[in-house]
């Protein structure tokens, strides 16, 4: 199968899940979106009220945020790739529990597959969680790690992970906007220090 191919057949197998509770209250699910030659692939925790109704990643007040950081670093959102770690929204917003995690992130591990990215920047505790854990890194909390560059193989292809603070925190608390910038700042100077060196893809197109 192509790329495409595989992505249409993924997705189309995300929008009639029940492999957990979370579709039972969610009006849709919500499989990511974007470019499928991404160099650079985000991954959030879970679809809130916008997300849910929309059928799309980030699209409601924190997604304006995530979008707005992009645009500051020279992307717009069709140029990388956007996903969660849950694809449907959980009741009021809470935290997935684990075996809800644990029965969508293999639709995760096949975006990442699929997609093949250079980057992957986890927004917040639990995407940075549940993705370093896959290189052996245990993360204490998100402020410990966020801003830093972690090197390893996921299914066998080479990635750079950036944890750093989920946009929606910038809503609750402004300081940790500045903080989101510095990091999407070195965010952009790790891709170009990597197109520079030759050793990228190609993917990223600045």
């Amino acid at each position: 199968m192509s790329q495409t191919e595989l992505m249409d057949k993924l997705v189309d197998e995300i929008r009639v899940c029940r492999r957990c509770r979370l579709w039972n209250q969610a009006k849709n699910a919500v499989p990511g979106e974007g470019s499928l030659n991404a160099s650079l692939m985000f991954i959030g925790e879970a679809p809130g009220f916008w997300e849910d109704v929309k059928g799309r990643p980030f699209v409601g007040a924190a997604g304006k945020i995530l979008d707005e950081l992009l645009e500051g670093i020279g992307f717009k959102r069709d140029t990388v790739y956007i996903a969660n770690i849950v694809k449907h929204r959980p009741p009021m917003n809470r935290v997935p529990k684990a075996d809800e995690v644990e029965a969508c992130v293999p639709y995760l591990d096949r975006q990442i597959q699929i997609i093949k990215p250079e980057f992957i920047v986890t927004l917040g505790q639990h995407s940075t969680g549940y993705i370093l854990s896959k290189v052996n890194v245990d993360v204490g909390g998100i402020t410990a790690v966020r801003g830093r560059i972690f090197k390893g193989r996921l299914f066998e292809l080479p990635v750079r992970m950036i944890p750093t603070f989920h946009p929606a925190a910038a809503l609750y608390n402004p300081k940790y906007r500045s903080v989101l910038v510095e990091d999407f700042r070195k965010i952009r100077a790790e891709l170009e220090k990597i197109d520079n060196s030759g050793f990228a893809s190609g993917k990223t197109g600045f």
